[in-house]
């Protein structure tokens, strides 16, 4: 595996998201001393927190799964996740509501799922489902380590065993005919095959290996920690800043300073091969490597390079996202609802190829205050509706949704109202709705938050990678580069920045006590 060259003693990490922090954690691991430069207030990036009110509203992702990878995030520095976070499993997972008014509650575990799809869909769905749940595991465990927690240097890596293993799983073919095969039941089809909007590629045309996301978010387990999904970056911040980290919050960075790397070079702000100081707003901070986890434009602005690729980055669709604080809730939302509209194929079409706004949208309800009454006042709950749009790429561009965004607001109440939550719209107390034209104004490539998509050729060695050509000690961490979009896989990519700087990690050291290790040099193999 390459490394970055020279002293990589002092590592700045820019982002105190998921991915900066992860990074962040395991340099600290491996004797790095480490400083995280972060522009906003608080950390984690898209996990954001937003205080309406009394209202406690998180404005990133609201589903955890693979809670192991923040426990090895936190190992890496002695500490645990049981003593930095409370996580709630969810049961159901996902309650699931179709357009024919049938309600199906997705479980994790193996005998309530069985028998609640034999309860929805007969009992020969529910042996196509035992069958699913196993091709599933075994996906799975062939992917992850191999495919998934991997640092690419060349497509040739991808030549190993485990290849022929995914082929022979029928990894290569396509989601929804993969999924088809265990399951005749549409519905239960869309419930195992919508997590392919994650990856931004339709079930129609993604690989049968994206079902890998299935497998985390209805065999492995999902889960809320108390104090809400901010709770998390806020946890291992503090574990990286009890570790040593330095935090740099409200400091935004505006330039590398770079020097060549031959003998007599001179620092400067130049454009040499080696980045010796990150510069702020409000401070120089010398350095020996950095870590870059902002969206691939703002990264490669600050490099001062992109990396050629034979055809521009294809990006996910994005969200419009309603965060509602209301004086009342509704008995059929569990802490995940998900609400399909009739319309499937044509759903992906829109969002993927004719830029059109869902007509008869499929939408994501969460309910956090159904685990944590805490994130509102008394007897006040918080809903976040997502709905998929898409990006600014090939739908309405960042200024037409100054227009579009309080008609949209309304539509999407009026449909959720038609769906079973009348008096929504009056209900609501506090409110915050995020457009494209927001996720724009953070730096996110096509006003998406979801990054490049997940298509063949953005995917394992052929997605942008975490070392950038013509600069030897900088690596970028995030959803845009190795291994992609979601919270496991922004966390793996963080712990993958960090072997870029010290190497294969080391065993996790006991979280009876912190061992300080010497500081290394890193090595070019």
């Amino acid at each position: 595996m390459r490394t970055v060259r020279g002293r990589t003693d002092h590592v700045v990490v820019v982002g105190a998201g998921l991915a900066g922090l992860a990074a962040a954690l395991h340099l600290l691991g491996a004797g790095r001393r480490v400083t995280v430069v972060e522009r906003g207030t608080l950390p984690g990036g898209r996990a954001g927190r937003l205080d309406r009110g009394g209202y406690r509203m998180d404005t990133g992702p609201t589903v955890l799964t693979m809670p192991e990878l923040v426990d090895e995030a936190l190992a890496a520095v002695g500490d645990s996740l049981g003593d930095r976070l409370d996580l709630v499993p969810l049961h159901p997972a996902y309650r699931a509501r179709f357009a024919d008014g049938a309600v199906l509650d997705v479980h994790t575990g193996a005998e309530a799922m069985e028998a609640e799809v034999e309860r929805f869909a007969g009992a020969r769905e529910a042996v196509g489902y035992r069958r699913l749940r196993g091709w599933l595991e075994k996906l799975y465990a062939v992917q992850m380590r191999r495919f998934i927690d991997a640092n690419f240097d060349s497509p040739f890596q991808l030549l190993h065993p485990d290849l022929a293993r995914l082929a022979a799983l029928g990894g290569f073919g396509r989601l929804d005919a993969r999924i088809g095969s265990f399951l005749s039941d549409e519905r239960l089809r869309r419930v195992f095959s919508f997590q392919a909007l994650y990856a931004g590629v339709p079930p129609a045309r993604a690989l049968a290996a994206y079902a890998v996301i299935a497998y985390m978010d209805t065999v492995a387990g999902v889960y809320f920690p108390r104090g809400g999904m901010h709770a998390l970056p806020r946890a291992l911040a503090d574990a990286a800043a009890d570790a040593g980290a330095d935090f740099r919050y409200g400091e935004e960075v505006t330039e590398l300073e770079r020097s060549g790397s031959g003998p007599g070079s001179r620092p400067g702000r130049g454009s040499g091969e080696r980045i010796t100081a990150v510069v702020t707003d409000r401070d120089r901070i010398p350095c020996d490597a950095v870590v870059l986890t902002p969206d691939l434009p703002v990264a490669y602005r600050l490099l001062g390079r992109r990396p050629h690729r034979p055809a521009a980055l294809r990006h996910s669709p994005s969200a419009v996202v309603l965060h509602a604080g209301t004086d009342r809730t509704w008995p059929g939302l569990a802490h995940h609802t998900l609400s399909f509209g009739a319309a499937w194929k044509s759903t992906f079409r829109e969002l993927t190829r004719t830029g059109e706004l869902m007509s008869d949208p499929s939408l994501l309800i969460t309910r956090p205050t159904a685990t944590d009454p805490a994130l509102a006042p008394p007897e006040r709950h918080l809903h976040y509706v997502l709905a998929p749009c898409p990006n600014t790429d090939i739908g309405p561009g960042v200024r037409a949704w100054t227009d579009l965004a309080p008609r949209y607001r309304d539509a999407l109440l009026t449909e959720l109202e038609r769906r079973g939550l009348p008096g929504l719209g009056a209900a609501i107390e506090e409110e915050c709705l995020v457009t494209p034209a927001d996720w724009a104004a953070e730096g996110h490539a096509a006003g998406t938050p979801f990054s490049a998509a997940h298509t063949f050729a953005q995917t394992g060695p052929f997605r942008p990678r975490n070392l950038v050509r013509g600069t030897e000690n900088a690596v970028l961490a995030g959803c845009g580069t190795t291994p992609g979009v979601g919270v496991p896989t922004v966390l793996i990519s963080g712990k993958l920045a960090a072997a870029r700087v010290t190497g294969p990690p080391s065993p996790p050291r006991s979280a009876t006590g912190r061992i300080p290790g010497p500081a290394r040099k890193g090595t070019h193999v």
